[in-house]
């Protein structure tokens, strides 16, 4: 048991450690706005970064298709294996490039017609957004590569991919927004950077890695071999469930977003901010949810049922004791941590009503995640995808049916819903997963 206490933390802390970053960015962003500039400044980034989150979660299967199925492959001792899987996984992150470089304007232009918001906004939005796009292959190719780093039991790789990304988003943000013209258009520039310099260093690790042997392999396999068919088959099947699953978390991710949008910019500048402190708790618990998806892909590629079962126990524990961190930190400093992002005072007291929501969400969001983590390193897509159909269902006809009673209060609530339908769905579905599994 202490053993596998070790190996959770070894796993789970350098996770926490890059993620720790992660949100600081959006807040760095943010706060950046709304320190130099207004609330349609503070939407507009939150419309555009969410424009963003709905094309790169589409395509999170890069990252977490490839991290179980190349767990599942170290498990086997099949490091021949696990190195195809990393060259399908950045063969198809190329292809996605281009997709997305190809349908742009049109993706743009559905977007920005579905959420309603201020001409203000709206136009600060799609300038934005065509300077991101530039960094598309860097971060799909990232997801590729973190998400193999992960299967191969190695998360200090992720984690110094993570802070030089974040560390250099935030300061070229902070530089270019605050010193040169560009104002808060700096922080798509810093954005842009930071991908391409942490693509960089992950090149560069892998390179070293494989040279000294360190993965079982000194090099990669050529395209022809690792692209038949025959290997591409269950990847891609993984991957289309893991698709629908993304598209359904649009669902709720963007629905809360346009809803809100749809009682003005004060609104949405609150319902961003709130959002950005809602992943501040979860960029914790993904530590745990990736050292699941390792070790769970692990074990299950090992066949080794006894200490999969143990490796589970420890990891809700520390799951639920973060949970409970976080929901008395949130009930002690929630309107402090609103004013470092925004010193619109409008947006401070609008923010009152729904602090209390920030009490609640841990605990639940905490187990949904974890269960994410576990099903992902067993590579069991279909529940996965089934619970979060359900989930974005649970959402939506909670939006509509509490809307008319209370109003932009029903879309905290609809939020809510889609996390205990996660957490329960996936709760009843394990056993028959696991059992599957072996």
């Amino acid at each position: 048991m202490k053993s596998l206490h070790h190996e959770v933390l070894r796993l789970a802390v350098p996770s926490i450690l890059a993620n720790i970053t992660v949100p600081l960015v959006g807040m760095v962003d943010i706060a950046i706005a709304g320190h130099i500039s207004d609330a349609s400044a503070i939407g507009g980034i939150a419309i555009g970064a969410m424009l963003f989150d709905l094309l790169y979660w589409n395509f999170g299967f890069l990252r977490v298709g490839t991290g179980g199925m190349t767990a599942q492959a170290f498990g086997r001792g099949d490091f021949r294996g696990a190195r195809e899987i990393l060259v399908q996984s950045l063969t198809i992150a190329i292809g996605a490039t281009l997709l997305i470089w190809a349908l742009q304007w049109l993706f743009l232009r559905v977007a920005m017609a579905l959420i309603p918001c201020s001409a203000e906004v709206a136009m600060f939005a799609r300038r934005y957004f065509f300077i991101r796009i530039w960094a598309a292959p860097a971060t799909l190719s990232l997801m590729a590569l973190k998400g193999w780093f992960i299967g191969m039991q190695d998360t200090v790789s992720p984690m110094a991919c993570d802070i030089t990304v974040n560390v250099v988003n935030m300061a070229a943000s902070f530089a270019l927004a605050v010193w040169t013209p560009l104002g808060a258009l700096g922080v798509a520039w810093g954005t842009l950077i930071g991908q391409y310099t942490g693509l960089l260093v992950a090149a560069i690790l892998l390179q070293r890695k494989l040279k000294k042997g360190i993965f079982g392999v000194q090099e990669l396999p050529l395209l022809p071999s690792a692209l038949r068919w025959s290997k591409l088959r269950r990847l891609f099947v993984l991957n289309g469930n893991l698709f629908i699953r993304a598209l359904c978390f649009m669902v709720v991710y963007v629905g809360f977003t346009s809803l809100t949008s749809r009682y003005g910019d004060g609104p949405l500048a609150v319902g961003s901010i709130m959002m950005k402190l809602f992943m501040l708790f979860s960029y914790f618990i993904d530590g745990f949810a990736y050292a699941a998806e390792a070790l769970t892909g692990r074990f299950v590629g090992a066949r080794d049922s006894l200490n999969l079962r143990r490796s589970n126990r420890i990891l809700f524990i520390w799951t639920l004791a973060i949970g409970a961190v976080f929901t008395l930190l949130y009930a002690l400093t929630g309107e402090g941590m609103v004013r470092l992002m925004t010193s619109d005072a409008s947006v401070i007291s609008g923010s009152h009503p729904f602090l209390p929501w920030l009490v609640a969400m841990p605990l639940v969001s905490c187990l949904a995640f974890l269960w994410d983590g576990i099903f992902i390193g067993a590579t069991a897509a279909r529940p996965l995808r089934n619970s979060m159909i359900g989930a974005a269902v649970g959402f939506v006809a909670a939006a509509i049916a509490l809307q008319p009673l209370w109003g932009i209060q029903a879309i905290y609530v609809a939020y809510f819903v889609h996390l205990v339908v996660r957490v329960l769905w996936l709760t009843a579905a394990w056993p028959r997963t696991r059992s599957a599994a072996f």
